[in-house]
This record gives structure tokens, C-alpha cells and sequence, in this order.
């Protein structure tokens, strides 16, 4: 076994760190957001396709959204998949335009939110320290067959841990920062 590369492990857990992101962007905060309507999947030319692959999504006002059809036919089928989403969204046809209206959110829509946000942030953080596991793992096979020093896996074992202390602590900022978001009336 060759010398273990930290750079794939510190890798790992940046992609832990950018997915719980990502997942943050889809949680609804009351603020309109193009991101909101990612997981909106429309019945389209015999096949199901993201929304955005039939029309164009646009945010003019804070609380409302703009969703430009395309294709005069699909009009219906964007409006019934927005509304089957199970988004709380309620959609208003005008002509080959949708504007949806984002209603504020209730104190215990926030704290579900909120929790949820958590939720995310506890799987990102378990995936961060299973990566520091499999470091440690493979940094303990590389000391016994001799491909580096104990001092040498010591030294790594703790840079390790350093990372994963600076990824576990963006997380608690993500989590923090998406909190203060959601909680805002």
C-alpha cells in the first residue's frame, strides 16, 4: 500500500459540506427562490423531465415566482406538476406564463423547517466523520505494511482530525446561517 494522499479524504469532505448545501437550497424560507422548484418533475412529450427543461424560472418579486412555458401544449401539465409537488404551491396560469405566489410560512411550518435543517446537518456530519474513519483505517494499514512511519501516521492522523474539525464547524455555520434564514418572518 502506497502512502496515503490527504487530499482525496480533505476532497470527500468538502463534497460532504457542498452536498448539505445544496440540500439547503431546497428547503422553502418563505423567500422565493428558483431553487424551490427543482425537485418539480412535469410529464413532457411522453417522458419526465425537470421542470426547467420545458420553461424558463425566474424570481421578479421576493414572494412570487415566474415560470415561462415554452411550449403552449404544456402549460397544463406544468401547472398540475407544481400543484402535485406536495410544495404548498398554488400556481396562477396567464397565458403561456405561470406566476406562483409564495405564501410566508407558519411558526410550526419554521421549527418543522428548521428541524429538518438539523436532520441534514447530522447526515453530512456522520458522512464527514466516516471519511476520517476510512483515513484512519487506511492510514493504520499504510504504518503496518510499512509504507510510513508511526510518527508519520500520527502526524496524519491529526491533520485528519483537523479537517474534520474545520468541515464539522462549516457545517454548524451552514446549519446556523439556514436556521437565522428560516426562522426570519
Amino acid at each position: 500500500m502506497a502512502k496515503p494522499d490527504l487530499k482525496t479524504y480533505r476532497d470527500r469532505m468538502d463534497k460532504a459540506v457542498s452536498a448539505l448545501k445544496e440540500e439547503f437550497s431546497g428547503l422553502r424560507t418563505g423567500r422565493a427562490n428558483a431553487g424551490l422548484l427543482d425537485p418539480v418533475q412535469v410529464e413532457a412529450y411522453g417522458s419526465t423531465s425537470p421542470l426547467n427543461a420545458v420553461a424558463a424560472i425566474s424570481v421578479p418579486e421576493p414572494r412570487m415566482i415566474s415560470v415561462n412555458v415554452w411550449d403552449k401544449s404544456m402549460v397544463v401539465a406544468v401547472e398540475k406538476a407544481i400543484r402535485a409537488a406536495g410544495l404548498g404551491l398554488n400556481p396562477i396560469v396567464d397565458g403561456m406564463t405561470l406566476r406562483i405566489p409564495v405564501p410566508p410560512l407558519t411558526e410550526e411550518r419554521r421549527k418543522d423547517l428548521a428541524k429538518l435543517a438539523g436532520k441534514y446537518a447530522e447526515q453530512q456530519k456522520i458522512a464527514v466523520r466516516n471519511v476520517r474513519r476510512d483515513a484512519n483505517d487506511d492510514l493504520k494499514k499504510a504504518e503496518k505494511a510499512s509504507d510510513i512511519s508511526q510518527d508519520e501516521q500520527k502526524k496524519m492522523e491529526a491533520e485528519v482530525q483537523k479537517d474534520t474539525d474545520a468541515a464539522i464547524k462549516r457545517i454548524d455555520e451552514a446549519l446556523k446561517t439556514k436556521e437565522v434564514e428560516i426562522m426570519q418572518v
